[in-house]
């Protein structure tokens, strides 16, 4: 986000020296400047582009299914550990269980419940560790994407569309984009199979 704000002051900048007073003279005389005109620019819409990849489609939405299940299991232990010890603390109050055998039990859910913490605890670091690899994956993706677009260096700044207030709509390469990731997905997937 830092980048995008800093390569949007920059392009401020760039265009208010530009419709500045016309009549002052370069600073050097081999300095040479660029201005950047409406053909230079383009914009991305990188949250579109990476939901409607064929990447997110073939394993974005599955690593959202295992974290989903994944949060629904903890939440469904968690009740269980949770109604035990009700009942347990119940039988107790109501004196059908004694003292003794109450602590033994109490103990036995405290036990199974820290290992329940533990083995959850691996899960969740394995699936955050599946998302950032993930998420590393797409954006190397929309990167090289966007880099094969601008291999002419037609473009001189390329920005997320997040960073937008107003933009005219030809100036927006995200189906260009969207293509060249899937191609090149499509080429990465087709490589490892092989």
């Amino acid at each position: 986000m830092k980048r995008i704000l800093f390569t949007a002051a920059v392009l401020l900048a760039a265009m208010s020296s530009c419709s500045g007073d016309k009549s002052a003279a370069p600073a050097a005389a081999d300095t040479q400047t660029q201005s950047v005109g409406a053909s230079d620019v383009a914009y991305v819409h990188v949250e579109a582009v990476l939901a409607q990849s064929e990447l997110f489609k073939t394993e974005g939405e599955a690593l959202q299914k295992k974290t989903q299940k994944a949060q629904e299991s903890w939440a469904r232990k968690e009740q269980s550990l949770a109604s035990e010890a009700a009942q347990l603390q119940e039988k107790y109050q109501k004196g059908l269980i004694t003292t003794s055998n109450a602590q033994a039990e109490q103990q036995k859910i405290e036990q199974r419940a820290a290992q329940y913490q533990q083995s959850s605890q691996k899960e969740a670091q394995a699936l955050e560790e599946e998302n950032f690899v993930f998420t590393n994956r797409a954006q190397d993706l929309l990167q090289r994407a966007v880099s094969a677009i601008n291999a002419d260096k037609r473009y001189k700044l390329i920005i997320n569309a997040s960073a937008l207030i107003d933009a005219d709509t030809t100036l927006n390469i995200s189906e260009a984009v969207l293509a060249k990731v899937n191609e090149l997905y499509k080429a990465e997937k087709s490589g490892k199979s092989e």
